[in-house]
């Protein structure tokens, strides 16, 4: 049995989670705890540093995966190097979602500019180290 671990403030489509089952052969999503999941999704830009955060996700993470299990990381930049580098120290396996973007503009009587995005899942990739 696989686990993916998902740190990060959305909920996984259908597409991903059908992929994932594909690929990875995961069969059991685990998302953040509320409390967590909402200090992922609010990390004031002002701190100067993101460990607070990122050691509590970690702590979270190691208490509940195994070696070999999947973790989905998108979201601040800064935490998300954090939680990568932690899961690679810890035998798990990082991924993100990559997405085609198709992007609708409209220029309105005013000038203003409406934009409409959509984005589509694609695939996960791995991430990987410097070498």
């Amino acid at each position: 049995m696989r686990k993916m671990f998902l740190v990060f403030s959305h909920q996984l489509t259908k597409e991903q989670m059908e992929d994932a089952y594909r690929t990875f052969g995961v069969d059991e999503f685990s998302y953040l705890p509320g409390d967590l999941k909402k200090a992922w999704a609010s990390i004031p830009p002002e701190a100067e540093s993101v460990r607070f955060c990122a050691d509590e996700i970690a702590e979270w993470i190691k208490q509940n995966s195994s070696q070999g299990d999947y973790v989905l990381v998108q979201g601040d930049f800064g935490a998300t190097v954090l939680i990568v580098d932690f899961c690679f120290e810890n035998g798990l396996i990082p991924v993100y979602s990559t997405t085609a973007r198709d992007t609708d503009e409209e220029t309105l009587d005013d000038g203003t500019v409406k934009v409409q995005r959509t984005f589509k899942h694609v695939r996960f990739r791995k991430y990987e180290r410097w070498k």
